[in-house]
């Protein structure tokens, strides 16, 4: 089977890669997660990925408990070079060229984002990690994905989460709670559907992106998106 997207951009949460301990790095699940990364890029592909730092502090949870908000946020922007950090050094243990690019001018452990040198990168058959979200306070990590989608022009947004697609209501509180397989931007948005944050489902309607939100603990599910099996639920126009 061919890959039905040839660009396509991962985002990965930091509480994914924490494993059942909730905080922190799982040796395990990085491990993991890096050979389903090589196995995505074995199949031609030119990944990118856009990790969270939710594992190591959440800027909107600082934030409520006292912290500044900006501060907090700029926290969790470093969180995420550290997982990128983590997830390149497996990934290359594996074999496979990876770069980190940051919003954030840490030379010393990452390149700066520039737009043109990460599509460079991709056409070089590089995976390419982003960190550092935006750059800039106030914006999820799930805005910063959009973005980065948009400008490096990825056909598709893989959305990992912990749960098997988008549900009219919380899965793990209604028991009767049901699963869309597909769904249009509008009514995502008109009812404040939380897979996303509204930010960034926006910027995915207006520049035509479709999001493909799935479970990526299940083995082998980022591949079977990327080759256009029914997987989780699509989220498009």
């Amino acid at each position: 089977m061919k890959p039905v997207y040839h660009r396509p951009l991962l985002k990965v949460s930091g509480e994914g890669l924490a494993g059942e301990q909730g905080s922190g790095l799982d040796p395990t699940i990085i491990q993991g997660t890096a050979e389903q990364l090589r196995d995505i890029h074995g199949l031609g592909v030119q990944l990118a990925v856009v990790v969270g730092g939710g594992n190591i502090i959440r800027g909107m949870q600082a934030a409520s408990q006292g912290m500044d908000r900006a501060t907090a946020d700029y926290m969790g922007m470093l969180a995420s070079v550290i997982n990128g950090m983590a997830l390149q050094s497996a990934v290359e243990q594996l074999g496979v060229e990876t770069r980190v690019l940051t919003a954030l001018e840490i030379t010393e452990v990452a390149e700066p984002y520039i737009r043109r040198r990460a599509i460079r990168h991709l056409e070089k058959g590089r995976v390419v990690i982003f960190a550092g979200g935006t750059g800039n306070p106030y914006f999820t990590t799930d805005t910063g994905a959009a973005l980065r989608a948009a400008e490096i022009h990825a056909d598709v947004i893989l959305k990992a989460t912990q749960v098997d697609g988008v549900y009219d209501s919380d899965p793990s509180e209604n028991p009767d709670a049901t699963r869309y397989e597909r769904l249009d931007f509008d009514e995502a948005i008109q009812k404040n559907l939380r897979f996303m944050d509204q930010t960034a489902i926006q910027l995915c309607r207006e520049n035509g992106l479709p999001i493909v939100v799935f479970d990526m603990s299940a083995p082998g599910n980022i591949q079977k998106v990327i080759l256009g099996e029914a997987v989780g639920t699509t989220v498009t126009d």
